[in-house]
C-alpha cells in the first residue's frame, strides 16, 4: 500500500474518508451523494444553535456566511435575529449577495437563507459596498482540534477570506465558526500558507473553542491563484480596486 505523500494526497484521503464514513454510516443529509460537497448532515440544526449562543454571536451585526446546506440554519437565523448576512455565491461567479431581513418579508426568510432565494431577495453588490463583517461562518468537510478546515477542494472559502481581508472588512481579530457533524473532526489536517483557520467549531453534541487561536491569511496570495480564480469577476475587479487605492 503507498501512503500518501504530498499534502494534496493527505487532504484528498481526508476528504474520501469524511465523505465514504458519512454516506456509509447515514449521517448524512440532501443533498446525496455528499461527495464533492460541504457535506450537510444530521444534526446541523443542533450544531447551528450551539454558534448562536456565543458571545461572538450576540454581538455580530454583519455576519459573512457560505452558501452550502449544514450552514444554512445559521443564516436564517441571522436572518431572524435582524443580523445583515453577506453570502458568497457559489464558486463567487457571482461575486457577494446582502441579505438585509429589513428588506425582506418575515414569511420569505426561510426561502432567502438558500442560494436561490438569496439571489432573488438578496443584492448583489460591488465590492466597495460590502459592509463590515463582524464574524464569518465557513463550511468544512473536515476540521481538526487546532482549528484548521478542510474544504471539498476548490480553495474558494480560502479566496472569500482573503478577499475581504484585502478589503479592510474583515480582520485578524473578526471571528470565523463552521458546524460539522462529530465525525467530520479529524486529529490533523496539514496547514498551507493560504489555509484558513477556525476560532470555534459546534457539532450536534458540544461546542468547542480552538485557544489558541489558529493562523489567518492576511489577504489573497495572487502569485497562487490559478487561471480560473483570475477570470473570476470578482479578481478583476478586486484588482482594480486595489489599484486604484495605491494610487491614491
Amino acid at each position: 500500500m503507498t501512503l500518501p505523500s504530498s499534502v494534496d494526497e493527505v487532504k484528498a484521503s481526508i476528504r474520501e474518508r469524511i465523505w465514504r464514513l458519512m454516506e456509509e454510516e447515514n449521517i448524512a443529509e440532501f443533498p446525496r451523494p455528499v461527495y464533492g460537497r460541504i457535506p450537510n448532515f444530521k444534526g446541523a440544526d443542533k450544531a447551528a444553535e450551539k454558534i448562536t449562543k456565543l458571545r461572538e454571536w450576540a454581538e455580530a451585526r454583519v455576519i459573512k456566511a457560505n452558501p452550502d446546506s449544514p450552514q444554512y440554519y445559521l443564516r436564517l437565523q441571522a436572518l431572524r435575529e435582524d443580523k445583515v448576512v453577506v453570502m458568497a455565491s457559489p464558486r463567487l461567479k457571482s461575486g457577494f449577495i446582502v441579505l438585509n431581513p429589513r428588506n425582506i418579508p418575515p414569511s420569505r426568510w426561510s426561502h432567502a437563507a438558500t442560494i436561490s432565494g438569496a439571489f432573488k431577495y438578496g443584492l448583489l453588490v460591488k465590492l466597495r459596498d460590502l459592509p463590515l463583517v463582524d464574524l464569518v461562518v465557513t463550511g468544512c468537510v473536515a476540521v481538526d482540534k487546532r482549528g484548521a478546515r478542510l474544504g471539498k477542494g476548490g480553495g474558494y472559502a480560502e479566496l472569500e477570506y482573503a478577499i475581504l481581508r484585502e478589503l479592510g472588512v474583515v480582520s485578524e481579530n473578526t471571528p470565523i465558526v463552521t458546524t460539522v457533524h462529530d465525525i467530520q473532526v479529524v486529529d490533523e489536517i496539514p496547514l498551507e500558507l493560504h489555509d484558513l483557520t477556525v476560532d470555534y467549531y459546534a457539532t450536534p453534541t458540544r461546542l468547542v473553542k480552538i485557544h489558541p487561536r489558529g493562523y489567518k491569511p492576511k489577504g489573497v496570495f495572487w502569485e497562487l491563484l490559478s487561471e480560473d480564480y483570475r477570470s473570476l469577476e470578482v479578481i478583476r475587479e478586486l484588482s482594480e480596486l486595489l489599484k486604484q487605492r495605491a494610487l491614491k
